[in-house]
């Protein structure tokens, strides 16, 4: 009997737990609708470097602007190219000297072309490759002259060894308003094999 007693608080216990897990899961899978369904219109935000760059060599399209292409193709959202020509044919080292220059300095390189309707939107992804430790100038520009604060912010940038940098804190200090999440970093060099890699990263996050 004594057996027989313990059998049936082992299998309560068994059934709970697994039920516990599935609650669990539900309760991930209901999150991540919700955000989803909260995150609304999307809009990615990006700056994206042609020509030469580090361990890609000469490229036409730029390691990021690929990345900001998926997410665009997975989620929908609409694109802003910040579009400079302040870098255009320069050699990969002459550009890393002008690109610490200017945060040296605190420049705020000009760029072409207005973002229309920024109020429909609710997400913005902002993507950038990482020069000297955070986005390029020009994407402080950026920050500066539109007003992000209320929206959910998700950083993403590309780099060769440099991750995030400091990216998504100076993505906070741009906006100290806003919902900062999600972040996500991919080599320069992985992003023409890496549209499985952002899926799975897009999904994690409820798109």
């Amino acid at each position: 009997m004594k057996f027989k007693k313990l059998l049936i608080a082992a299998v309560a216990l068994l059934t709970a737990t697994s039920c516990n897990g599935q609650q669990k899961n539900e309760t991930t899978a209901a999150t991540n609708q919700a955000v989803g369904a909260k995150n609304g219109k999307a809009l990615v935000v990006f700056f994206s470097h042609a020509g030469d760059n580090y361990s890609v060599g000469n490229i036409e399209v730029g390691n990021t602007k690929i990345v900001a292409d998926y997410i665009s193709e997975l989620t929908g959202a609409d694109q802003f190219e910040i579009v400079t020509h302040k870098y255009d044919g320069m050699a990969y080292r002459p550009l890393c000297d002008l690109a610490k220059a200017e945060q040296q300095n605190g420049e705020l390189p000009e760029f072409e072309g207005e973002l229309q309707n920024l109020d429909d939107y609710t997400t913005v992804f902002i993507g950038g490759p990482v020069w000297w430790g955070t986005y390029p100038q020009v994407m402080f520009t950026f920050f500066k002259q539109y007003d992000l604060n209320g929206k959910t912010i998700i950083p993403f940038t590309t780099h060769e060894g440099s991750g995030l940098g400091r990216c998504a804190d100076d993505v906070k200090a741009a906006y100290p308003n806003a919902t900062v999440t999600g972040e996500f970093s991919m080599y320069g060099h992985d992003v023409r094999s890496g549209k499985a890699k952002e899926e799975k990263w897009l999904k994690g996050i409820g798109f």
